[in-house]
């Protein structure tokens, strides 16, 4: 393949992206963008962006990533519950470093969700990618679990599932999608860097 034909695939892909997945993208990259100012905004705005994507997911095939952003649902109102709780002091929860169980529970919630996820997908849906579908999801749940929890390790985990999700997304004919997991990678880049700079001036 020629890079003609790659630019001309790219502009197809665009071209081919509907209204409803621009929605997604737009609300999903704010959500992002409200999350690396630690503002509780991105939950009701997630919470847009992974309705439709469990929509579009469940037409690509994805079915995985379609379960992913279910969780990611409820994982949203977890979050939201979790950053707008205040103390007996009525401070709200302050950003913070995994101890050693938090490590622990992430490796643990990791390999689970990839087994289940993958064993799932190969035997009973017709997913043709059943492995790295699974993966990206098992990385995401871990990541909201840990954003919702303010550990700034949640950063490491975005942008480790958004490297694989870019190529993955523009495999399945979602150029958008590809391109919102770009932008949501150079967010999760600046979002650690930001996190940590607040951890330090706390």
């Amino acid at each position: 393949m020629s890079l003609l034909d790659i630019f001309d695939l790219i502009y197809q892909n665009f071209v081919d992206s509907s209204i409803l997945e621009a929605i997604a993208v737009f609300f999903g990259i704010l959500s992002v963008w409200f999350a690396k100012k630690e503002n509780i905004l991105v939950y009701p705005s997630g919470i847009i962006s992974v309705l439709i994507y469990i929509y579009i997911c469940f037409f690509a095939k994805l079915y995985a990533d379609m379960g992913i952003n279910f969780v990611f649902f409820v994982m949203s109102v977890y979050g939201w519950y979790m950053w707008s709780r205040k103390d007996a002091e009525k401070h709200v929860m302050p950003i913070s470093w995994c101890k050693r169980k938090d490590h622990l529970i992430s490796a643990f919630m990791l390999v689970f969700f990839f087994v289940t996820l993958s064993y799932f997908l190969s035997n009973y849906t017709d997913s043709n990618v059943p492995l790295i579908d699974s993966l990206t999801s098992s990385i995401f749940i871990v990541a909201m679990w840990l954003m919702a929890r303010k550990k700034i390790e949640n950063w490491i985990y975005w942008i480790i599932g958004n490297v694989i999700s870019i190529p993955l997304y523009f495999y399945k004919d979602l150029a958008l999608t590809s391109v919102q997991f770009t932008v949501f990678l150079v967010l999760a880049i600046l979002g650690y860097i930001e996190w940590r700079q607040k951890l330090r001036s706390s």
